[in-house]
Order: structure tokens, then C-alpha cells, then sequence
């Protein structure tokens, strides 16, 4: 059984929340404020968090910036905000979706579940090689010159779809519609954004990540050249 942490304030939304996914088998955890979204996280281990925005006390936001203290569960933030900073500060912050109001359950629930079966892996047992840069996909452990790097699930996925198209142009485009999905709320800049975060997490590996002025990245090592 899976665990999802609810956060959110308005009591009815929450409450509904809860029951759909309770009835699609999940354990649900739910909290009617930033705080206690905090101190549920600290305490039990989760799977997915759905995350309001704009709670009183703790903003969600500020929830997922303590909870990826603690947890590498992915994050949906919902909102009635469609802002393009505000989706992009999310992003920054590790968020792994964004769902604004109002929404479909079902797929707020699809979207869940894809997110966390991104995390689990697929069960096969492969590894994605290069020097320095070693993916277990059966594990979804990435190791940069022998350390083990944790990643959140958007990035690792960036990650292995450069990985397995090493040497080739990839635009925003493809980028976004490999990675990021169907998800329509997505800009460009989310892509620039997830670049920067994983090549902060590649350290000494970070030139293989190669932009293109105007068209977009290429992995390439130096024996691809």
C-alpha cells in the first residue's frame, strides 16, 4: 500500500482528497496546514506528497523545501495560481508536478501514480554507463565518480533520457515531451531550470551536458567527440 501525504486547508477539498485515494488503495496522511504537513513528513515515510500552495503558517513551498530534507517522494503542487514564476519556483524547489485548480481526480490520481512508478523503476535489472556516471535503472541510483548522488524523479528521468540519446540534439521540445509528459502546464524554462539542477548534481561531470544556442542540450562525453 502506498502512502500519500495530503496538505491542504480547506477542509471539504481535503476531505475529498482523502477518500479518493483511500478508495484506490492508498494510505493517506493529511495535514490542514504547512506545519503539520512538516511534522507528518518527519515522522512517517511517504511516497507522494500533494502539496497546496497557499496554506496558512507553512506555504507548500516551504513544506517541500523542508520535506526533501527528509524524503526524496515526489511532489505535486496543487494551486489555484497559474503564474509561470510561481510553477517555475516549485520546479526549483524539487517539485516534481503542478496541478492547478480545479482539477480532475482521476487524473491528479494517474499522475500520482506515474510519478511513483518513476521512482520505483521498472524492476529490470540494466545499468546506463559513461565515465564517470553510473545509472542503476533496476535501483534508480545514480553514482557520479563512485559517490552516489540523490536525485529527484524529474531529474534522474533527464538524466537517463540523455544518457540513452548520448551524442544527439535534443530540443526543449522533445526534452519536455519525454520527461515532463502530457503535462501542458510546462514551459521552456522549466527545462532551463531542471538543466542548471543537474548539472549542479553531476559536479565534475557537468560538461557533458552541452547547450545548443537556440535549439537546446546534447549529452556528450569526451569520447563522443
Amino acid at each position: 500500500m502506498y502512502r500519500v501525504l495530503v496538505a491542504e486547508d480547506e477542509p471539504k477539498l481535503r476531505r475529498v482528497l482523502k477518500e479518493f485515494f483511500e478508495r484506490h488503495g492508498y494510505e493517506v496522511f493529511d495535514a490542514p496546514d504547512g506545519e503539520v504537513a512538516i511534522e507528518t513528513a518527519e515522522s512517517v515515510i511517504i511516497d507522494a506528497a500533494i502539496l497546496d500552495v497557499m496554506m496558512p503558517k507553512l506555504d507548500g513551498f516551504e513544506v517541500c523545501r523542508a520535506l526533501r530534507k527528509v524524503s526524496d517522494a515526489p511532489v505535486i503542487f496543487l494551486t489555484a495560481r497559474t503564474a509561470e514564476e510561481d510553477q517555475l519556483r516549485g520546479f526549483e524547489l524539487d517539485g516534481d508536478d503542478y496541478v492547478t485548480k480545479p482539477f480532475s481526480l482521476p487524473v491528479l490520481l494517474a499522475r500520482v501514480e506515474a510519478l511513483i512508478k518513476r521512482r520505483s523503476g521498472s524492476g529490470k535489472a540494466k545499468v546506463l554507463e559513461v565515465p564517470g556516471i553510473v545509472i542503476d535503472l533496476e535501483n534508480r541510483t545514480v553514482k557520479v565518480d563512485g559517490e552516489e548522488v540523490k536525485m529527484q524523479p524529474r531529474i534522474y528521468d533527464l538524466l537517463v533520457f540523455f544518457m540513452k540519446n548520448r551524442g544527439r540534439i535534443l530540443t526543449r521540445e522533445q526534452l519536455l515531451d519525454n520527461v515532463w509528459g502530457d503535462d501542458k502546464a510546462i514551459y521552456d524554462r522549466s527545462v532551463d531550470a531542471a538543466i542548471k539542477k543537474l548539472r549542479r548534481l553531476l559536479g565534475a561531470r557537468s560538461g557533458y551536458v552541452h547547450t545548443i544556442i537556440k535549439v537546446g542540450y546534447r549529452f556528450e562525453v569526451e569520447e563522443d567527440v
